[in-house]
Parts: structure tokens; sequence; C-alpha cells
């Protein structure tokens, strides 16, 4: 996977190409039949209600995608990545979800696979919104994707 330092390849999907063109982009790659990605879905809601600006890319058709957002309250702009999954391939990703904290140089400076609590905050803190999860919220520090 790619990680910190590394440069986010140019993509274009649904019309959303290279979000962070506009100033510093959280991405967060998802399946809807991932337990894990639901299990994180109010959580990127929380990052995008703290004022990053977050893009989802789920791997799933758009109606599915829909209803995922419905049903899990996540109302961030989404777009629909199809088979083979270029883009998530080209991020080097193994494991949905998957957070990418992308520079509007174009260079990533977070990256974080699965749900981990203190990865999640961190990429939080460094779009400069509060954390998304604490002890005692219910949520398991750690769960990979």
């Amino acid at each position: 996977m790619l990680g910190s330092g590394d440069r986010a390849p140019s993509f274009s999907l649904d019309g959303v190409a290279d979000p962070w063109s506009d100033g510093p982009a959280v991405l967060v790659f998802f399946k809807v039949t991932c337990p894990v990605c639901q299990l994180a879905a109010p959580k990127v809601q929380l990052l995008a209600d703290g004022g990053a600006r977050v893009v989802a890319v789920g791997e799933d058709p758009p109606e599915k995608l829909e209803k995922y957002a419905a049903k899990y309250g996540q109302r961030v702009p989404t777009v629909s990545e199809d088979p083979p999954y270029a883009v998530s391939e080209a991020f080097g990703l193994d494991a949905v979800p998957t957070v990418i904290l992308v520079g509007t140089d174009g260079v990533i400076a977070d990256a974080v696979a699965g749900w981990d609590r203190d990865g999640w905050n961190r990429v939080a803190a460094a779009a400069g919104t509060r954390p998304v999860s604490e002890a005692g919220d219910g949520l398991p520090a750690f769960r990979p994707g």
C-alpha cells in the first residue's frame, strides 16, 4: 500500500478527478459487504462533519452505494469503482476500509488500512478535525479489514 511521502496516483471516477487538487482530501476506500467498513462508516461521516474534505471510493455499483449510505449514515461524496478496481490497485490497497490523506501537492500524508483507532485519529488530526473515536465508544481499538 502506498504510504506517507508517496505520490498519489491520478484518477477520475464518476466525474471526480484528483479530489486533492482543490485542497487536502481524505479518500476512504470501502466495500458495502465489508463488516469493518460498516463499523467505520459513521466515523467517515464524522471526518466530514469535522471539516475534512472526504471522498469515499466504493468498490460496488452506484445503487448499492446509495443503499449503504442511507443505512449507515454516510453522506460524503461517493464514487463507484468497477472491477478490476484499477484505482484501488494503483494505491496498492490490500484491505478495506482504507483511509488515505492526500495533500494539495498530491503527496500522501498518511494511510491506514482496516479500522485502527489511533491511525484514523491521526488522519483526522492531520486533516484538521477532531478525533473520530475514543476508548469507551463501543468500537474496538483495532479490527483488520
